[in-house]
């Protein structure tokens, strides 16, 4: 429902607390020299823009308010709607005094101009209109410039801008009131009221024309005279009796009419075109007791004029005496002739303060009055329409307490601190001068933050206590004494600033949209519509007691009731103590009954009472009829509950664009939000106190019981159970509204901003509250000023315009203020099904004003209670006490189907998420936890969530699946391991089971991954780790040892030899380095050791052929690497790998390894070498043993081995030193026989020597003594004697057949000739002859084919013929030898048959 408004307004400071205006300050220096006596008061006024009530101008709610103060006059722009930049100037002339009523401000449809006249001079700026300032009409932005923006390019000394009175230094006072405004032409004039009398008007040309300065003089004799100055008094005569006191003007067609309001109590109307005065009219004949008040001199005197399509021109005098004052509205009636009247409408009476200003609108009159104690009063009414003369209230801001109340258990310095930064009590400009002035103006502190400024606050008062101390000890008790002493010196300063910069100075009036304002010396308040209940609790008793009626009821027996009730609740206000009501206060604050706080309260009112107020009290309570429907509709009219939550959506795409961006605006600047806000405070404070009073009387009938209940015992009982539960529910209420109202915002770290917003968007709730972008730290705003600026304000906007009658109404100052305030009212009501305002303090990094409010809340809403626990689980996270904040999760998981919040928290889930809202939430909440980093906290809320998951295996087994994953991230890894087991999803325990396998090998936790049973799982281990295996890099992941570990560990030795083979190949092919044939060493040997470990006949493996591959994860199955169309794999296709297969792969490997270690860039290389090519790799870096035995294991012919040796030794025969230094590395690798020889040996000798070493090993048949000497002999190296005798012993013909090979004819023919004499029995055992040419010996025989050879080679040269000669002569001698042998050996035979020749 909405609240009910009386006609009374309640004024709110609005003032924003930075520390003061960003004045810019420009002088205006025409020359001028100082007049005597020339000081004024100071005054103020205000303009408002023609279309300030259009939603879509760029003007609405816009308005210029000023002051003036000695030489300076201080304006500054406001928007309700916008925050303006740079919208504050000081303008100062020097040696001049602005006039009261001398600055008028008015616009065109370019231009707003702005006019200012001194006691010597006249100035006019010209500044744009806010109109032709912005290029688009879509002004989107939240700041925008002021048209005071670029009021320092401006060149005012100069003749258009400004311009010196003629003549003005001649008098020794100067003018004490004017008046400006801009006629049709755009001439500028200025009327003054001379000290002598009469007026004086100061005309500028217009602004883009040329002219000079005119002054003209207006007197009673209608004489015009024009002049350059003012006559002298001399020459004029004494007229001081039409001094003018007040000065007002009106364009009327092309005329100006100046109303003059004189000493005399006279009001004279001057034409300015005709320089006559038109009109004289006595005021005093409309005063009922002018007796006497004709001989008194008019000094306070004020007119105003108004004009209005309906009646016309009025004009509203006001005449000051001693004891009374009178405000006489007339009508100016035009008549024949030029001629005028007035008529009289209403006559109004005031009380006897001192008028400040008053403002007329088309029906009100508005007054400001200070009275003797210096408080400021406000009232207005409507004069057409009020016979009795009744005033409308407006309840002033009360200035700050006089002492703050500080309790036992508080700490002086906080409890100053918080009141004097308080929202209410203190601008920052009050807090800044009494600081400059307490630290004796040490330095300046006009520039500090909010924060540094309670900080420099803090330290100059306790600077200020320590340097008064005298000793050095104190007790508790005396220091707490001098903090009190100290704190309540630098407050009593701050009271004596905000005193100052409170003082009022004029009341303005917006006749477009009925804004009120009252300007200030150091700030701007507003005056808003006052509701009906604050209006009763408010009122003083004069105006109480003339009510009968009141809009909360429309009975009038209930109406009188409520006022009897409000009279009483006036008595018991005034009977609680300052001490009790800070005690109801911390009962609150603790979260105590406040019942039994009142009671207490109540026991102390008795026992006090000295004025017998509860006799008074009791009287009146007589004199209720119905006390029960009294108190009922209050308790009514104060709920703020409502049914319906405010609508989120924005407005809808149907409206106007330009629309629904003025309406985005809207009440949308750091005044308006301060404004409204204020607001709440003071609806709340007022009501607060109101229900703790409501809450005393209501005791207090019980306490009386039947002596003052007409109804007897039913209405005491509905008293007890439900007036009294509704009035204490509602004042817990208003003090949580109360203390959320005055609560600062926190400012916030951009890191945490960016987490929270982290968080926020795994709640999904990032489109909820969003941050403020426009806050300052000069402007610390409250955190309910921040709700209204992030969410309230656009929701309250919108459903504001959805319930307009017209457009107008928006711009109503009444109507949407009062609106504004309601709705925001009840958006922060705790009992309201609503949950925005602890939704945006969590989205805003607000946590312990949060935490805060949830406290406040906790004992006795019953709305929203999972929804505050979860909130208070947020608050516990941010705090780092998880623990707390997972318990209050899990308390929050019972409301889950109740609240609208925790229904929105859950009703974002995807589609595979759980079907039950509870466990929807418990997925939120974890991932939540997640997010933050509390693993445990994870585990557990998930092991409780397992349970409620019980007929959901999907859900269960994503618990499960995060149960897993946390613990393992925690080392658990046994627990880990057990939640896996759990895991009744196959596909998710097999990614669970990957997981394990993949990070305890990362972090080699080998040990506890291999002494799992894995029961069911065996396979899948072995699969996950194959997998792995192949598919990664060997180096960097040891799978295959894991692989290797796990099959040891369950005895199953093929398999580990297997996979250790299967690593030892890969590291042939894919890791060509030292380290990996060294590791492929050590895999061969593992293998061997498994297949030992078998049984001989179990002793094999399966070697995948070459024709089989492996799978690669992410492989295409069409393609190679290549892209190309892959060929059908060949599968099935296997070997049996034997042991001795695998020692030969064993000793291959050794050799690789060797020939690394002793040669590492043929690591590259002899990684994939076979046995062919690696005796090859050995013989070339000298590795000859090592050769050998390669070859000796896979039967290789040692040809290249020798051959390579031979090279060696040839190389080195006749290479240089360098070379011999070389030979040592790879002859100290081979095994030498040693020889005890006292010669030193050189690298030459050691190569030879091992070269013969070798072929006396393996002599067998020669052959490798063929190659070698064929080796030698291919490089032209003469053959050594040693093995040319060694193979003579061995083949002498195949020595022969190489030397005719090579055309060593002489060495061949001598080598036939020795073999020829070794045949004959010379030297036989040179050749290995065991018996020579004999008829008794064995039979003998001579290489004819080679040796025919030889002899046709040495037939066919010349130069061989004696060679060939004793050739021929030893075969022959050989024939004849044979030929005798032969006879012999016939003989014998035929002589001895039976004998054998062996």
């Amino acid at each position: 429902m909405a609240a009910a408004l009386e006609k009374s307004l309640v004024e709110i400071c609005g003032f924003e607390r930075e520390t003061q205006h960003r004045f810019r300050e420009v002088t205006v220096n025409l020359g001028l020299n100082a007049l005597p006596g020339g000081k004024f008061p100071d005054s103020a006024g205000a303009f408002h823009y023609e279309e300030s009530g259009k939603l879509l101008s760029v003007t609405s709610n816009r308005f210029i308010h000023w002051s003036t103060c000695g030489d300076s006059v201080q304006f500054v722009e406001l928007s309700l709607d916008t925050n303006l930049l740079n919208n504050a100037v000081k303008l100062k002339f020097s040696h001049c005094a602005v006039l009261p009523g001398g600055v008028s401000v008015q616009e065109t449809l370019s231009n707003v101009i702005i006019l200012i006249c001194t006691n010597q001079s006249v100035h006019r700026l010209v500044l744009p209109h806010p109109t032709r300032m912005y290029r688009s009409e879509l002004m989107t932005e939240l700041h925008m410039q002021s048209i005071f923006t670029d009021v320092g390019k401006l060149s005012l000394q100069d003749g258009p801008h400004s311009a010196a009175i003629p003549n003005a230094v001649n008098y020794t006072s100067s003018p004490n009131s004017a008046t400006c405004w801009i006629s049709h032409n755009g001439e500028a004039h200025y009327a003054l009221a001379a000290p002598t009398g009469g007026i004086t008007v100061v005309t500028l040309p217009p602004y883009d024309a040329q002219g000079s300065l005119a002054v003209v003089e207006l007197q009673r004799s209608s004489v015009m005279r024009r002049i350059s100055g003012w006559m002298p008094s001399a020459i004029r005569g004494d007229q001081t009796s039409d001094l003018v006191l007040s000065l007002s003007v009106r364009e009327l067609e092309d005329d100006c009419f100046i109303f003059a309001l004189c000493q005399d109590h006279k009001l004279r109307l001057w034409s300015l075109r005709d320089q006559l005065c038109l009109l004289e009219a006595d005021m005093l004949e409309f005063m009922p007791a002018r007796r006497g008040v004709r001989r008194l001199a008019g000094q306070g005197h004020r007119v105003r004029l108004v004009f209005s399509p309906s009646t016309g021109l009025c004009v509203c005098v006001y005449l000051a005496f001693p004891q009374s004052g009178q405000f006489t509205v007339l009508q100016l009636v035009a008549t024949d002739n030029q001629r005028y009247s007035l008529e009289h409408i209403s006559t109004l009476f005031s009380t006897q303060e001192t008028l400040v200003d008053f403002s007329l609108t088309s029906t009100e009159i508005w007054g400001l009055w200070v009275d003797d104690s210096n408080l400021t009063i406000v009232k207005y009414i409507n004069f057409e329409h009020n016979s009795a003369g009744q005033w409308n209230q407006v309840f002033t801001q009360p200035p700050p307490e006089d002492e703050v109340h500080i309790g036992v258990e508080q700490d002086p310095r906080e409890t100053y601190l918080d009141v004097l930064f308080s929202p209410l009590s203190f601008t920052a400009a009050a807090i800044v001068k009494a600081l400059q002035i307490f630290k004796r103006g040490s330095d300046r502190s006009a520039d500090l933050t909010w924060e540094s400024l309670k900080r420099e606050v803090t330290l100059a008062v306790e600077t200020e206590l320590q340097n008064s101390l005298t000793e050095f000890e104190f007790s508790q008790e005396e220091y707490r004494q001098l903090q009190v002493e100290f704190w309540a010196k630098f407050y009593a300063c701050c009271l004596q600033y905000q005193e100052a910069l409170s003082m009022p100075l004029g009341l303005s009036v917006n006749p477009h949209t009925g804004l009120a304002c009252l300007l200030k010396k150091g700030f701007v308040s507003f005056l808003l519509p006052c509701f009906a209940v604050d209006h009763l609790y408010l009122s003083l008793d004069k105006y109480l007691v003339l009510e009968d009626e009141t809009p909360i009821t429309e009975d009038p027996d209930v109406a009188r009731d409520v006022l009897q009730i409000v009279q009483c609740l006036r008595l018991v206000s005034d009977a609680v103590s300052g001490e009790m009501s800070f005690e109801m206060e911390k009962a609150l604050d603790q979260l105590e009954s406040p019942e039994r706080a009142a009671e207490l309260v109540l026991d102390n009112m008795l026992s006090t009472d000295s004025e017998n107020v509860i006799e008074d009290i009791q009287n009146k309570l007589q004199d209720v009829r119905n006390p029960v429907s009294a108190m009922n509709a209050l308790l009514r009219e104060m709920d703020l509950e409502t049914d319906t939550e405010l609508p989120e959506p924005p407005l809808s795409s149907a409206q106007p664009l330009l629309t629904r961006l003025g309406l985005s605006q809207l009440y949308g600047s750091s005044t308006a939000v301060a404004m409204v806000c204020q607001t709440v405070v003071t609806v709340a404070m007022t009501r607060a106190q109101f229900c703790r009073d409501l809450l005393i009387l209501q005791k207090l009938y019980l306490r009386f019981g039947d002596n003052v209940f007409l109804g007897g015992g039913a209405q005491l009982l509905h008293l007890q159970q439900d007036l009294i539960p509704r009035c204490s529910h509602l004042l817990s209420s208003y003090h949580l509204l109360k203390n959320i109202t005055q609560t600062l915002a926190s400012s916030v770290p951009v890191d945490i901003i960016d987490a929270n917003l982290q968080h926020l968007s795994v709640l999904e709730l990032s489109d909820s509250p969003s941050l403020s972008s426009n806050r300052t730290v000069l402007n610390p705003q409250t955190v309910v000023e921040l709700f209204y600026q992030t969410v309230a304000r656009r929701n309250i906007v919108s459903q504001i315009y959805s319930q307009r009658n017209s457009e107008a109404e928006l711009l109503q100052w009444g109507h949407m203020t009062s609106s504004l305030v309601h709705l925001l009212a009840q958006m922060l009501w705790p009992s309201n099904p609503g949950f925005q305002f602890p939704e945006c303090l969590m989205s805003n990094c607000q946590y312990s004003q949060l935490q805060e409010y949830v406290r406040l809340v906790g004992p006795w809403c019953q709305v929203n209670i999972g929804s505050c626990r979860f909130m208070l689980g947020q608050c516990y996270l941010s705090n780092g006490e998880g623990q707390k904040a997972l318990q209050c999760f899990q308390e929050a998981a019972n409301e889950v189907e109740k609240e609208d919040f925790l229904m929105k928290l859950t009703g974002t889930e995807d589609e595979e998420a759980a079907s039950t809202p509870r466990l929807q939430y418990y997925n939120k909440v974890l991932r939540l936890l997640e997010d933050v980093g509390l693993p445990e906290l994870v585990i557990q809320l998930s092991t409780l969530a397992v349970t409620e998951a019980a007929n959901e295996p999907s859900s269960q087994a994503a618990l499960w699946t995060r149960i897993f994953k946390h613990h393992l991230d925690l080392g658990h890894n046994s627990e880990a391991y057990e939640a896996l087991t759990q895991n009744q999803d196959s596909s998710m325990q097999l990614d669970c089971l990957r997981q394990l396998v993949v990070v305890l090998c990362e972090r080699s936790q080998l040990q506890d991954l291999v002494q799992f049973s894995y029961v069911n799982l065996h396979d899948e281990v072995v699969n996950i780790i194959e997998s792995r295996a192949r598919s990664l890099d060997l180096l960097a992941h040891n799978y295959y040892e894991l692989l290797y570990a796990f099959h040891i560990q369950r005895h199953n030795y093929r398999k580990a030899g297997t996979v250790m083979f299967e690593l030892a190949m890969r590291l042939g092919r894919e890791v060509r380095t030292r380290a990996g044939l060294q590791k492929q060493v050590n895999c061969y040997l593992s293998a061997l050791n498994c297949l030992r470990l078998i049984r001989p006949e179990y002793a094999w493996i399966v070697q995948p052929t070459a024709g089989a591959t492996y799978e690669r994860q992410g492989a295409s199955p069409k393609r190679d690497s290549d892209g190309e169309f892959a060929s059908e794999p060949v599968r099935g296709q296997v070997d049996i790998l034997e042991l001795p297969a695998l020692e030969k792969e064993y000793t291959l490997s050794r050799s690789r390894l060797t020939l690394a270690q002793h040669h590492p860039p043929s690591a590259a290389i002899a990684g994939s070498a076979s046995a062919v090519e690696m005796v090859s790799l050995l013989v070339q870096t000298g590795m000859f043993d090592c050769a050998v035995s390669l070859c000796q294991t896979f039967k290789l012919p040692l040809t290249p081995v020798f051959e390579g040796l031979a090279f060696k030794c040839v190389k080195l025969q006749f290479g240089g030193e360098d070379v011999q230094n070389e030979a040592w590395t790879w002859l100290a690798v081979n095994q030498l026989s040693t020889v005890v020889n006292t010669k030193e040996s050189s690298a030459v000798d050691e190569a030879w020597r091992l070269l013969a070493s070798y072929l006396e090993r393996f002599s067998g048949d020669g052959q490798h003594h063929r190659h070698v000497i064929a080796k030698l002999l291919s490089h032209g190296v003469p053959l050594p004697d040693w093995i040319i005798a060694a193979y003579k012993s061995v083949d002498a013909a195949s020595l022969l057949r190489l030397y005719l090979n090579f055309d060593l004819l002489d060495a061949a023919a001598e080598l036939v000739m020795e073999y020829v004499d070794a045949v004959l029995g010379k030297g036989h055992q040179y050749f290995g002859i065991e018996k020579p040419l004999s008829a008794t010996g064995p039979l003998v025989w001579l290489p004819y084919t080679a040796i025919d050879q030889l002899l046709r080679a040495l037939s066919e040269t010349q130069t061989n013929t004696s060679i060939y000669n004793k050739l021929r002569d030893k075969l022959d001698e050989y024939q004849r030898s044979v030929d005798q042998a032969t006879k012999r050996r016939l003989q014998t035979s035929s002589s001895f048959p039976n004998l054998s020749f062996s």
